[in-house]
Parts: C-alpha cells; structure tokens; sequence
C-alpha cells in the first residue's frame, strides 16, 4: 500500500436542514484501493460521494485529494475524479462521438488525443458500428456504456462508480470488473457504491458500511466475515439493523391471502 494517501477525509459531517445526514466521518484511502462503499438508502453514501466530487460545496470537516483541499481549489480535484452517477441523463440527441468530446473538452483534453481515446475506447466497449449514430436510438446498455467511458476518457486518478452495472448484459458485467481490477493495478482509486452485494464481495479489496451517516464496519471482505461470520448480505443486514426480512417477506406473501 502506498505511504500516503490519495483522500485524506477529516471530521466530515453535513446537515440538510435540521437532519445531519453525515457525522464526523474520518477516513484514509489510499491509492490502487477498490472501495466498495455500501450502506442502506438514506444512509449517506450519495452525499459522501457528492462532496468528493465537488457537487457539494457547503460542508463542515476537511477533505484533502492528492495534497489538496477541497475548500480551496474544488476545480483542480474535479479534473483528478472520473464520475459515473446512477442515474445520469446522457444528451441523447448527440452520438457517443459528439458526447465524449463534449466531456473530454470540459476537462480541458487535447482534442487530438481525446477524439483518438474517445474512438479506441468506443471501440473496446462493443460500440464501434454506433460511432455516429444518435444516442436516442440506443439500449439503456448502450448508453450505459457511452457514460462509463465518459467516466474514465481524461485518465483520472479516482474514479467514481455509483450503480456501474445498470443495464448492461452478462459479457459487459464480467468486462467492468475485470476493468475495474486492471485500473486499481495501474494505481487507480475507486470507490464503487452498489446494492449488489455478491458484486462488492468480488471487486472491492476493502468495504465500507455506512449507516445513518457514520462508518460502521471497514475492511476486507475476509476481515469482515471473521467478524461476522457471514455472507455481506448478512453482514449488512445485521449491522444496519434490518434482520427481520423473512418477516417481511412473509407479511408481503401474506397480503395476497
């Protein structure tokens, strides 16, 4: 593991209103590290995963990337994150061609390199003969595609992957996770948030369990189960509370009687 982290976050905590969605969080994470960064709905992990990519400004705490402060200089730090959000809208009446120069450009790419990148990348995605087509025509696989290359187009150190998988068919699942094991060798840092637990188990060499804004369990998904003595399904629902699911299973079985 290298000596120094790549996000240093310090005492971060962050209220909508009178509801304080995250408490105190104090993390390091460190280069090449496959983050897969879990909790339930509400829990904080959007407004965590927000923060770091400088959506939102107004919080109390510190959060360092690469050296510098969040505070003082959000636009350096955005150029170093990749972003694939969960539910993006893609501007469909452009063609990928078109939507990858319009992202490469914002993040100030060489347009030689980037239209090169854009059409190498287009191609390793299976996209190849949809070049120049309008995007409105595409499959949410397709497009899903378009938005995962756009995450990763200027080469950022972290990248940022929130529900990667949407849409995509058996072949490009087993591709993004081989993707995502190739990255962090080349030093890259991920943070993966996902509901598909079996999926966070296989990509991610440390977890993180959040509820109701505080980290509740971190470690290797081995470290976890010695702990636990479980699946991370089990795991997750014992720590966050939710161990009655067979009881609510039943009641839903039970309101056809």
């Amino acid at each position: 593991m290298a000596e120094n982290p790549i996000i240093q976050i310090r005492n971060l905590s962050k209220s909508y209103g009178s509801k304080l969605v995250l408490k105190q969080l104090s993390l390091d994470i460190y280069p090449g590290q496959v983050i897969g960064y879990i909790g339930p709905n509400g829990a904080g992990k959007s407004t965590t995963v927000k923060i770091l990519t400088g959506l939102i400004p107004d919080f109390e705490g510190e959060v360092i990337v690469d050296g510098i402060n969040m505070a003082n200089d959000p636009l350096e730090i955005k150029k170093m994150v990749g972003y694939v959000p969960e539910n993006a809208e893609i501007y469909d009446v452009l063609t990928p061609m078109e939507y990858l120069d319009f992202i490469g450009k914002l993040y100030g790419m060489d347009e030689a390199v980037l239209h090169d990148r854009a059409r190498k990348l287009l191609v390793a995605f299976g996209l190849a003969v949809n070049i120049d087509d309008r995007m409105d025509t595409f499959s949410k696989g397709m497009k899903q595609k378009v938005l995962l290359i756009s995450g990763i187009i200027h080469n950022p150190k972290i990248i940022i992957l929130d529900e990667p998988l949407s849409g995509l068919d058996a072949n490009a699942v087993i591709m993004i996770k081989e993707l995502i094991m190739r990255l962090s060798q080349e030093g890259k840092t991920i943070f993966y948030c996902s509901h598909m637990m079996d999926v966070v188990e296989k990509v991610s060499d440390r977890i993180l369990l959040i509820n109701k804004g505080e980290i509740i369990a971190d470690g290797t998904f081995e470290s976890l189960k010695q702990n636990h003595s479980d699946t991370l399904e089990r795991i997750f629902s014992k720590l966050t509370g939710r161990e009655d699911n067979a009881n609510e299973t039943d009641a839903i079985i039970n309101a056809f009687d």
